[in-house]
C-alpha cells in the first residue's frame, strides 16, 4: 500500500447523509474526505479551490442540482465524480444523463432507507472512488499511485504468453462468430452510448451485454440506446429467444445466461446465488454462451473496473472465440480489459472510436 492519500469531496443536501457518507468513506487508509458542501453551487465552488482528487455528487439538491453542478464542473473544472441516485426510474433516467454528460460513476441510495443501504456497501463505495480518483476525465490529469486498484486487481495470466496484436488493416475480414458478447462496468453507459448507435441495422448476430448495474438503470439505458440505435435495444427478460440485430442488455442487481431452449438460445435470469461479486456478471453470461456456441463468439471487453469476464473470455478463446478488448486510452478505467490481455486471450486491442468499425468487418 502507498501513504498516497486520494481527497475526497462529499455534495448532498441532507447533513445525515454528508455525515455517513465521510464517515464510510474516511474508513479506508487511502481516502480522505476534504470538505462536504450542501448544493451545487457550493460544490463547484469547492471543486475550484479544494481541487480534490474525487466528488461524490447527490443528483437531487436545493439552490443547483447535481447534474447542473456537474455541467459546469466538466466544463470549467474537470474533475472525477461519482454520483449518489436514488433507487427509481427518475433517478436512473438523471444518473445516465450525468454518465453522458462526464460523471465516471454513480452509487445508488434508498431514500427510505439511506442508512442501512449506504452503509451495507462501504466496500463498493471505496472501490468506486478509488477507481474514479484515478479514471480518465477529459481535462483532468488523474491522479495516480499503483496501489490504489489493489481492491480491482487484474487477473493473473492463464496463458503463458499473449498472442500478438493484429493491427486493424491486418484483420481477417469476418469471423464465424454467431453472436456477439459485450461486458463493460466503470465508464460503460458512455461507451455503449457511443458504440450501439454506430452498428448496422442488418447485423446477422443477436447481440448480449452484461454491464454492472443495478436494477431500473439497465432498463433505463436499453430505452435510452432503442431511441438513438439503428438495431432494436432492449432490457432481456426471462424466455426471450435471441434474434439476429437485436440487442439484449442483461437486468440490472442479477444474472443472465443463455441456454438453448428446443434449439433456441433462450434467455434466463436468475438471483444471485454466490457465484460473483458483479451483477449482472460478465463471466456468468460468458460462460453460458461456450456451452451453446463453443468459440463461435465474437467477445468484447470495454472500460470497467476490476477483471470479472477474465475467466470467461479465457474460456471462450480457448474454444477458438475471438477476443477484443477496448484499448487503454479511449477506457476511462482500465481494468477489465487489461485483466483479459495479461491473461493472454485477446486477438485484438481497439480504441472506442475504432469499435463499431472493428465489430462490423468482424461480423461482414
Amino acid at each position: 500500500m502507498t501513504d498516497r492519500k486520494f481527497r475526497v469531496l462529499v455534495v448532498d443536501d441532507s447533513s445525515f447523509m454528508r455525515s455517513l457518507l465521510s464517515r464510510l468513506i474516511a474508513k479506508h487508509p487511502q481516502l480522505e474526505v476534504i470538505d462536504t458542501a450542501e448544493n451545487g453551487m457550493i460544490a463547484i465552488e469547492k471543486v475550484s479551490s479544494l481541487r480534490p482528487d474525487v466528488v461524490t455528487m447527490d443528483v437531487e439538491m436545493p439552490v443547483m442540482s447535481g447534474i447542473e453542478a456537474l455541467k459546469q464542473i466538466m466544463q470549467h473544472t474537470p474533475t472525477p465524480v461519482v454520483m449518489i441516485s436514488s433507487l427509481t426510474e427518475e433517478g436512473a433516467k438523471a444518473t445516465l444523463d450525468a454518465l453522458a454528460i462526464g460523471a465516471v460513476d454513480f452509487l445508488p441510495k434508498a431514500l427510505e432507507d439511506a442508512s442501512r443501504n449506504v452503509a451495507t456497501q462501504a466496500e463498493i463505495i471505496h472501490d468506486k472512488l478509488l477507481a474514479a480518483a484515478q479514471a480518465r476525465v477529459a481535462g483532468h490529469r488523474p491522479a495516480s499511485a499503483p496501489a490504489a486498484m489493489a481492491t480491482a486487481p487484474a487477473a493473473k495470466p492463464l496463458a503463458p504468453t499473449a498472442p500478438a496484436l493484429q493491427p486493424l488493416k491486418a484483420r481477417s475480414p469476418r469471423t464465424a462468430a454467431k453472436i456477439l458478447l459485450i461486458g463493460s462496468s466503470t465508464g460503460g453507459p458512455k461507451a455503449l452510448e457511443q458504440l450501439i448507435p454506430q452498428l448496422p441495422a442488418e447485423l446477422r448476430v443477436p447481440v448480449v451485454i452484461a454491464q454492472h448495474m443495478p436494477a431500473h438503470f439497465t432498463t433505463a439505458m436499453a430505452n435510452r440506446l432503442n431511441t438513438i440505435s439503428k438495431v432494436s435495444v432492449r432490457e432481456a427478460v426471462q424466455g426471450d429467444t435471441l434474434q439476429p440485430g437485436t440487442v439484449y442488455i442483461a437486468p440490472g442487481s442479477v444474472h443472465m445466461e443463455i441456454h438453448s431452449l428446443n434449439g433456441q438460445p433462450t434467455v434466463s435470469i436468475h438471483e444471485d446465488h454466490g457465484e460473483s461479486h458483479f451483477r449482472p456478471s460478465v463471466d456468468i453470461l460468458a460462460l453460458s454462451l461456450e456451452k451453446i456456441y463453443g468459440g463461435s463468439v465474437l467477445a468484447v471487453m470495454l472500460t470497467g473496473m476490476g477483471s470479472d469476464g477474465t475467466k470467461g473470455f479465457v474460456q471462450l478463446k480457448s474454444r477458438g472465440a475471438y477476443v477484443v478488448a477496448q484499448d487503454e486510452a479511449s477506457c476511462v478505467v482500465y481494468g477489465m480489459p487489461r485483466a483479459v490481455k495479461e491473461a493472454g486471450a485477446v486477438d485484438e486491442v481497439v480504441s472506442l472510436a475504432d469499435m463499431a468499425g472493428a465489430i462490423t468487418a468482424l461480423l461482414k
